[in-house]
């Protein structure tokens, strides 16, 4: 620098372009680290488990719109509190049959874990297997 002053735009540039260059900088490290606990999360959602019913549906049969009811009820379907991983459900939700179930009683069992609410136990999976990626 010969002496010369900067000029008043030069000046209010350099700050900004620093700003900038370390805001970007900033912004790689935030995707780096964040890019691994997603893929985390991606895995456990999958491996999360969901009871058909839960413990506060026990004794209970599943009808065809997936509600609890008495188990004497005709047409429901037997409720044993089988676990299905997030993954198995998550097949079920697109058409294919939970494990271990025939077709009705699949769709009855869909239609139990899609009633779910907060609070009752499966519901947090559940509604990890809707949230989008």
């Amino acid at each position: 620098m010969s002496g010369e002053i900067p000029d008043n735009d030069d000046a209010m540039q350099m700050p900004t372009r620093r700003r900038a260059l370390m805001l970007g900088a900033a912004g790689v490290a935030a995707v780096v680290s964040v890019r691994p606990a997603l893929a985390q999360t991606a895995g456990s959602v999958l491996n999360c488990e969901i009871p058909v019913p839960g413990p506060h549906g026990a004794g209970m049969n599943i009808d065809a719109t997936g509600n609890l009811v008495a188990p004497d009820t005709p047409g429901s379907f037997t409720a044993t509190g089988q676990r299905f991983s997030g993954e198995e459900v998550k097949r079920a939700l697109s058409g294919q049959t939970l494990p271990g179930t025939t077709y009705e009683q699949s769709q009855a069992y869909v239609n139990y874990i899609r009633r779910l609410q907060a609070g009752q136990s499966g519901f947090t999976c559940f509604a990890s297997l809707q949230m989008p990626r």
